[in-house]
């Protein structure tokens, strides 16, 4: 069913109400409770910057820590207008976005990270950029990071298979945060699909889009969940949603499976013609079968994973759950 969104990405920015929310930020949070107090006020002062037409969404996602406290303890004597959203569990981060979008009430919104990594000015000039030109979506491009080594080696493969098998568009340091309008939201939330990629489905959905550079910051507190699993997790949707490689694979497999069947068989033919097979049919049918059947594990595996994914968007279930909702200011 075809909807009507208004296109225009026109503000008058000298109607302007002090007050009046225009901006919101949705920020995820998960075992971020070293970093409230900072990023608090950050957060203040990036309203003071946007002269108080800023709202922000907390969104918890099931964080196990005292997030969740702080958050409702602190939010109500800050100098801003806020949502704080409890999630019924863990959800995933791009739940966790998606719902803090469909509850934001402006008309220029952005998402950061909670821990701190992200510079705050980089929302400012999102927010300028949006409302001063014609651009959809605005990405921040991590020009470097100031992380140890192994973690930058690892974010370099991640983002480098991201764009060889995945969107070869999607720029060489990879997206974290970024900045659209209400159209551009509005029908990123009729993607309502599970088991997929958020960075995926932005450059999917195209628009007109503008690349900010920035520093990625090293982490202050703690320690980032996204581990190596969750990476892998993510990078295996990607692909199944975004790419035709598993199919591909298996074709390419099975090519050279023929090749390999019809190299084997020359062999065997040939030692059967020399007499150094004794036992009739024995290594032919032991080396048919250990191959084929591999192969038909492999290629099951893959059309597995399809059926799995498949079967998972026709459950209707919902992406996220909310437990609360608190508003304030």
């Amino acid at each position: 069913m075809a909807i009507y969104v208004d296109q225009s990405n026109s503000y008058d920015n000298n109607a302007n109400k002090l007050g009046e929310i225009i901006y919101s930020l949705v920020i995820p949070v998960y075992n971020n409770f070293e970093s409230l107090e900072v990023l608090l006020k950050q957060v203040e002062s990036l309203n003071i910057s946007l002269n108080n037409n800023l709202e922000v969404i907390f969104v918890v996602d099931g964080s196990p820590d005292n997030s969740e406290k702080y958050l409702y303890d602190n939010l109500p004597s800050k100098n801003i207008k806020s949502q704080l959203i409890i999630l019924a569990r863990n959800f995933g981060s791009f739940s966790a976005i998606t719902a803090g979008m469909k509850m934001a009430r402006g008309k220029f919104f952005a998402v950061m990270a909670a821990d701190l990594q992200d510079p705050p000015e980089l929302i400012l000039s999102f927010f300028n950029k949006l409302l001063t030109t014609k651009t959809d979506i605005i990405l921040g491009v991590r020009s470097s990071r100031d992380d140890h080594l192994l973690s930058k080696l690892l974010s370099n493969l991640y983002w480098r298979l991201y764009r060889k098998f995945i969107q070869p568009d999607i720029p060489k340091g990879g997206v974290d945060l970024f900045g659209f309008n209400s159209n551009f939201r509005n029908y990123l939330l009729q993607m309502d699909e599970i088991r997929t990629s958020l960075i995926g489905l932005i450059f999917w959905m195209g628009f007109k889009r503008t690349f900010i550079k920035y520093k990625r910051l090293k982490r202050p507190f703690g320690k980032s969940s996204w581990s190596f699993e969750k990476k892998a997790k993510y990078l295996m949707d990607s692909i199944y949603s975004f790419s035709d490689l598993p199919i591909k694979l298996v074709q390419i497999v099975g090519f050279i499976g023929i090749i390999f069947s019809l190299f084997a068989g020359s062999i065997v033919l040939t030692a059967r013609i020399f007499g150094q097979i004794n036992v009739p049919g024995y290594s032919a049918t032991i080396l048919t079968i250990i191959f084929f059947s591999s192969l038909n594990i492999f290629a099951l595996s893959i059309i597995s994973g399809y059926i799995y994914r498949c079967y998972e968007n026709t459950k209707s279930r919902p992406n996220y759950i909310i437990s609360e909702t608190f508003k304030y200011n």
